[in-house]
């Protein structure tokens, strides 16, 4: 684990996160996190959009699946136009 340091929360619920942890983990302005709180405890989890590498990877497992499930982009195709006239 990193160091260990201490932030106050702002009366809008603002918590400054110190300098030295946003610069050891990359973080600037507009980076988003998950936050997770369960009894004393707040998890904050970055978001990060995958590499190419990885979203690749995610599309090929995608593709699979379906194939397995027998999936066609025709049937997609008719579930989704089947949602949509439901509005």
């Amino acid at each position: 684990m990193g160091s260990v340091s201490t932030t106050r929360m702002s009366s809008k619920g603002q918590v400054v996160i110190p300098e030295d942890v946003r610069r050891r983990l990359g973080l600037d302005a507009g980076s988003q996190f998950i936050v997770v709180g369960e009894e004393d405890v707040v998890i904050l989890k970055m978001v990060r959009p995958p590499s190419m590498r990885e979203f690749d990877r995610l599309v090929k497992k995608a593709r699979m699946q379906a194939k397995a499930a027998g999936l066609t982009r025709s049937g997609v195709a008719s579930a989704v136009s089947a949602v949509r006239k439901r509005r």
